[in-house]
């Protein structure tokens, strides 16, 4: 591959010499080359033509900026980027073969690697955003939380709002005979694992799995099912569900049509959480070494332009496009331009609900990967107590931040992104209490994370 282009123009001019005595005209061809540098450094390519699934999401968006501006395109490589029908489906299509890779949720190549569903040798190079879900509950449920939520001097909800508000209208519900229904995404999504967060923070027990179990609905004061993203909100409509935990557009869009309220978003219930990532085979990456890190380096680049706010306006006319996410420009635009519309009408500033590049968002950190594994070990998905090192091994063989770290010292090089963005760390952030209910996460001790809640499951040291 060069990373020099040569565009060629012929000029054919005619110059016409009169000579006095019968002078003749005469026709004389010149070739004019203009030649264009790239600054893009190029590696040898195995694999230049690609294809690359996503679930119609706001966060899907790396993807397609990276195709749409170029980005992969410089690099040598020619993606193809397909819509999936569920999480499933991803998995499935990534595993066998038939995408080379995948917008996937963080939790989907953890559980591969760690038991829990289908098995298989999946690996992320790259962390496609921080934040942007948010959880929705119906009309009828709203009008009965919102006595219980403190507002401020003009009447407004005091965010964020925690399930304590929610408590009283599950015991309502269960008295009338109804057994409270909540939609997630999948059973390993970043929303799974948010909702029963944000539920058990105020003692609602969001129910357990194990083995003989795999709903995850033993003891649950919430029943948690999972439905697809897009198809939230009609199946909140139709009363199926009373409330789900998704990512943008479909929590703006149960506002848009005003069938719901969002009531907390996950920047709330942790702040500045890792959301998808993208995952291709460990097979995918030992055949095809220079190819991943070229993908991961239009994906940062793509992240880069992302985050910065005026191509935000941008973004969000190529992500309505159909063959993208496909929902109106003001629905995207409500979550992705800096602001987060709660009760309709109840716009509030919200500048990282989406972030696509700061706070090094696009690094695999070891630490955001561990704290996945603590959920599905605090919820039964992980039916036996691990040991400490177990946690720190698994997430090393999935996380592979070492690609990412050639992918970004190339685009140092190249002038794109200045060496400042290349974190020094050890793969692990610092400990933080930066959750809805003050607990502190310190990924190098999992178990005294795991044993510090209330409810779920406890390990011995």
């Amino acid at each position: 591959m060069k990373a020099l282009f040569k565009k060629t123009i012929y000029i054919l001019p005619i110059a016409m010499l009169l000579f006095a005595c019968g002078g003749k005209g005469t026709k004389k061809e010149t070739t004019t080359e203009v030649v264009t540098t790239s600054k893009t450094k190029q590696l040898d390519i195995e694999k230049p033509q690609l294809t690359f699934g996503f679930i119609k999401l706001t966060d899907m968006a790396p993807l397609a900026i990276a195709k749409e501006k170029g980005f992969f395109e410089d690099e040598g490589l020619f993606v193809s980027v397909e819509a999936q029908s569920n999480w499933k489906n991803v998995l499935d299509r990534v595993i066998d073969g038939q995408l080379d890779g995948s917008h996937m949720l963080a939790g989907q190549p953890i559980a591969a690697g760690a038991g829990f569903g289908r098995q298989a040798k999946l690996v992320t190079p790259f962390s496609m955003d921080l934040n942007g879900n948010g959880i929705t509950v119906s009309n009828d449920v709203w009008s009965k939380m919102k006595p219980n939520v403190p507002t401020d001097g003009d009447g407004k909800p005091i965010h964020p709002i925690k399930a304590d508000a929610l408590k009283p209208v599950i015991t309502e519900y269960k008295n009338s005979g109804k057994a409270f229904k909540m939609g997630m995404v999948f059973p390993v999504s970043t929303h799974n694992y948010e909702i029963r967060y944000w539920l058990a923070a105020a003692g609602i027990h969001p129910g357990m799995y194990t083995k003989e179990n795999v709903q995850g609905q033993i003891d649950a004061e919430v029943l948690l099912s999972v439905t697809p993203p897009p198809q939230m909100p009609a199946t909140l409509e139709a009363g199926t569900i009373f409330g789900y935990c998704v990512g943008e557009p479909w929590n703006q869009q149960a506002v848009f049509k005003g069938i719901g309220v969002p009531v907390v978003t996950n920047y709330d219930i942790w702040k500045n959480n890792p959301e998808k990532v993208f995952v291709m085979t460990e097979k995918f990456i030992e055949e095809n070494p220079n190819t991943a890190v070229a993908v991961t380096k239009a994906l940062i680049r793509a992240g880069k332009w992302l985050d910065k706010p005026e191509n935000r306006k941008e973004a969000v006319q190529i992500l309505s496009m159909s063959q993208y996410v496909g929902a109106p420009v003001e629905v995207l635009a409500n979550s992705m331009t800096g602001t987060f519309e709660f009760e309709k009408g109840d716009k509030r500033e919200m500048e990282d609900f989406n972030v696509f590049y700061k706070y090094n968002a696009t690094y695999p950190f070891y630490s955001d990967g561990i704290w996945f594994l603590t959920q599905m070990r605090r919820w039964g998905q992980i039916p036996e107590a691990k040991t400490a090192d177990w946690y720190s091994s698994t997430i090393k063989d999935i996380y592979r931040p070492d690609i990412w770290k050639k992918a970004a010292a190339l685009l140092v090089e190249e002038g794109n992104i200045p060496a400042t963005d290349i974190p020094a760390t050890d793969g692990y952030k610092p400990a933080t209490a930066d959750f809805i209910d003050g607990t502190t996460y310190d990924a190098k001790d999992p178990i005294g994370y795991i044993n510090s809640f209330l409810i779920g499951n406890k390990d011995k040291k």
